[in-house]
Formats: structure tokens, sequence, C-alpha cells
């Protein structure tokens, strides 16, 4: 009896690996990674462009600021950490960059749809989705260029490096906060995604047509969990769910990610070469946000680094933010003593300690569509 219930074990093993859609694929060999995004995932796009992001920005991981709107690292960090790859340069640094294994050309305040505005008046980067584009069309063009010279050979990525790296996408959080910061209503937000969806697709068919095949799609997190949306805009009682999240916000959110889904599928049956992963961030950092005690982490809705209010956010002295004092400059916005135990940094973005929960929570595939992990986002499933 005993040997029939140890073959009936394993048995139930054996189906079961046979039936995961991974278990006969081979690992994807990406050598090199190209991210489009916002702050979720600038690594120093925009601290080149227009001032570096200040102490005490970076302080736990890199000890120094790093180009990162965090106390250390971001997903995108983590995505190349288990790739084997190194940090991903940003595209607009000249300083040290190497872009042999990708580029990153993601800045934060990045939008998908352009803003007719400038970032002095509402905070958002001039460098949206369509102009990330074109600086990665005229990257993968003039860096073989340049190659064939002799030049950097070292520094720039290789032909063939472009058709089999991992095409990486964080960004639409603040296309939808853009709304509300010129006082639009939920359903006015909501009557123009099909907009910033269609442009995103688009960007994406330009890639392909340039040879891209591996897409990892991350969805848009509750922004209505924020510290800053939550200061910003007007929420009645009512609005606030269980957790303490902003309902409206949240709402926006994940009717964004609805079409998003949409647009990959169809994305998939238009480019039939294309794998395409379209990743369910907004379920892992909602569950984060609304279980943090249970998780080992303080209040979520308290800014780590911040100065005053009820969030320890102010939007006129951000984190870093200093003020001169008998003569004498400070720092003002200071961090909280322990970043690893905080979910919010900044009022806007994740602590490095949040990145990494959230990481080690979508890098096997229980989030992501289809259900690959990081390493086997180059296999297509049947369109």
């Amino acid at each position: 009896m005993e040997s029939l219930t140890i073959h009936a074990i394993g048995l139930v093993i054996v189906v079961k690996l046979l039936l995961n859609p991974v278990f006969c694929l081979n690992k994807c060999d990406f050598p090199a990674i190209f991210n489009l995004g916002d702050s979720n995932s600038d690594t120093g796009g925009l601290s080149a462009a227009f001032g570096q992001a200040p102490p005490p920005n970076g302080e736990t991981f890199f000890h120094i600021p790093a180009g990162r709107f965090s106390d250390g690292r971001l997903l995108i960090d983590f995505i190349s950490e288990r790739l084997g790859l190194p940090y991903l340069s940003p595209y607009l640094d000249s300083m040290g960059s190497n872009f042999s294994h990708g580029a990153n050309f993601a800045t934060a305040g990045s939008t998908i749809r352009p803003q007719n505005t400038t970032i002095s008046q509402s905070g958002y980067s001039p460098i949206s989705l369509d102009v990330q584009f074109v600086q990665y069309s005229d990257f993968q063009r003039r860096s073989q260029i340049i190659r064939k010279q002799g030049f950097f050979q070292n520094l720039l990525p290789e032909e063939d490096c472009f058709s089999r790296a991992l095409y990486t996408f964080d960004i639409g959080q603040n296309d939808l906060t853009a709304g509300y910061k010129l006082n639009m209503s939920t359903e006015q937000v909501k009557a123009y995604v099909p907009d910033l969806l269609g442009q995103f697709s688009n960007v994406i068919k330009y890639i392909y047509a340039r040879g891209g095949r591996s897409f990892w799609i991350h969805d848009t997190g509750p922004v209505g969990c924020l510290p800053y949306v939550m200061d910003r805009f007007l929420v009645t009682a009512a609005q606030i769910d269980k957790y303490g999240c902003a309902s409206p916000f949240n709402d926006v959110a994940r009717y964004f990610n609805l079409r998003l889904k949409e647009t990959v599928v169809q994305l998939r049956k238009e480019l039939p070469l294309s794998a395409i992963t379209h990743v369910d961030v907004y379920a892992v950092k909602y569950y984060l946000i609304s279980h943090a005690n249970k998780l080992g982490f303080e209040d979520p809705f308290l800014a780590c680094c911040g100065h005053g209010g009820k969030y320890n956010y102010n939007r006129f002295n951000k984190c870093g933010s200093k003020k001169v004092v008998n003569g004498k400059e400070i720092i003002l916005a200071k961090s909280c003593r322990n970043p690893s135990v905080r979910i919010n940094w900044d009022g806007t973005h994740f602590t490095e300690a949040a990145n990494k929960w959230i990481f080690d929570r979508i890098v096997d595939g229980s989030f992501s569509d289809p259900p690959f992990p990081l390493n086997f986002a180059c296999h297509r499933t049947d369109h």
C-alpha cells in the first residue's frame, strides 16, 4: 500500500510538471535590456537632464545619490540582477555609462502622452514615451555605425542584441494623475485611456518593426494608495477603502490596467513573432500596502523621506529639500531611521525593501500573463 501511495504521489508530480508550460522550455539568454518608462524605472535619466536626485536618495544600497527616486534599487535593477546583467545606464547620462548590455530611456515624470506643459510648471518630464522611442531608434542605428568605425566597441551593444533583448515597460501612472491636475473627473480621465493605450501600442509596434521580440510590460500600480495623491487631491471619507486607499484613483488605475491587458491581447495577434508578458504589478503592490503590518512593514501611507503633513509628505518640501538656518544649509526633508520597514519612500515612490518584496512576487510568473518566469519571457504563447 505504501509503495502504491509513493507511486501515486510521484505520478501526480510528473503530471504537474508536464502541465507546466515552462517545463519543456529553455531559459532565455537575454544579452541586454532596453527599458522605457517613468520614475518607477528611471535609473538616472531625469537626473542627467535636470540635476541629480538629492541625498538621501540612494542611501541604502548605493550610499550616494544614484539617479533613482528611492533609497536603493528599483524593480528594473532587480530584473537586471536576475538576468545576470549590469544595472542599466541611463541613455541621457554621458558620465561613466556602459551600454553594452542595454540602455534605460525612462525618466521620472514621463508620460505616455506628451503633456502641453513644462517640467517646472507640472513636474512632468518632456521626455514622453514617443520621445523615448525616438531616442531608442537613434541609439539602435548610431550605436552600430560607431561600432563599425572601431570606437567604443566595449561600451555599445552588438547588432544582434536588439533582436534578442528584453524590452521592459513601466509607464502610465503619470498620465492618470495628469487629468486630475487639470480638475478632470474620474470619468473624464477614463475617457482618454484608450488614446493613451493607442499611443503605447504604437511604440510596441515600432520596436517590433525594428527587430524587438520580447516585451515585459508592467501595469500601473494602485495610485490611490500613494501619499502624494491623497495629499494633493480632494478625497472624501466615503471614498477611502477599508485599507486606507482612495478608491476613485484606484478605480481609474484598474480601468487602465484592464484596457492595457486588452491591448496586449491585440498586440499578440498583430505581432505574431512577439513574446509579450503582461505583469499584474497592481495586485502585488495593493496586497503589500493592504497587508503591510502582517508582512513586517510599518504604516504604508507614511513617507520615509519627507517633512510634515499627515503622511510626512509636503510637495513643496520633497525628499532631500534643504533650507538655510543661521547661514548653514541643512536637509529639511530627511530619511526615516529604518527604510527597510517602510513601503513608501518619498510620498510617490517605493523603498528598496518594498521593491524587493514586489520583485520576489512577480519574478516567477505568478502574476504574469502568460505565467512564465522572467527568464522565460522570450517564449511565445499561441497567439
